[in-house]
């Protein structure tokens, strides 16, 4: 016997993300949709971790939409940098940076150091509140690790991709199929956590 089927807003307008969700949830009777379809406005995102602005981003699509709502945050934390870019990924070269600007303020802030030293991982949280108060919000993180190469590497992807080296697969994650990216990633890591938990939510 089949799920019944619940709407799960997801609190962002991104095709790819909606598309990786929507495959890993309808089979449990979830269907997800864009807060897009609401015409709701982008949260602000003003808390200090990824947790935070993850929950921040799903109360906001809760409150607007009446319904179940999945907020996710995600960026790249290199070692060598204290922790940066972080929270604030994708406009580390400033507001409405694109990714090609980011990976440049990246490499240039990065110069001069050593292979050795310029570990990073890839971190994401995803929150699920029943309704915008929910005092008991689900939550799933991801952490995956590699390196900051010394150029960028491959055409896949998004964001700060070719420049992350992936040890295991022994190239960028630029360089990736989408189907392994998808599988190993701290995003498809996260997601793995959350189906185990909406499966009895």
């Amino acid at each position: 016997m089949s799920a019944p089927i619940q709407d799960l807003v997801l609190a962002s307008g991104n095709p790819g993300k909606l598309r990786e969700l929507s495959a890993m949830l309808e089979p449990l009777g979830w269907n997800v949709k864009p807060q897009s379809d609401w015409k709701i406005s982008e949260a602000v995102e003003d808390g200090l971790s990824f947790i935070e602005n993850a929950l921040i981003k799903a109360r906001h699509a809760s409150r607007y939409t009446g319904l179940p709502a999945l907020g996710d945050d995600s960026g790249l934390v290199v070692d060598a940098l204290n922790g940066a870019p972080g929270i604030y990924s994708s406009r580390f070269a400033g507001a409405g940076a694109d990714d090609q600007s980011n990976i440049r303020k990246l490499l240039e802030t990065m110069e001069g150091i050593a292979e050795p030293a310029r570990k990073a991982h890839f971190y994401c949280a995803m929150v699920v509140v029943r309704q915008a108060q929910d005092p008991a919000p689900l939550l799933a993180i991801g952490k995956w690790d590699g390196r900051i190469l010394m150029k960028p590497v491959g055409s896949g992807g998004f964001g700060y991709d070719p420049v992350f080296w992936v040890p295991g697969e022994k190239c960028s994650s630029a360089e990736l199929p989408a189907t392994v990216k998808n599988r190993i990633s701290h995003r498809g890591q996260a997601l793995s956590a959350l189906k185990g938990q909406l499966a009895a939510f």
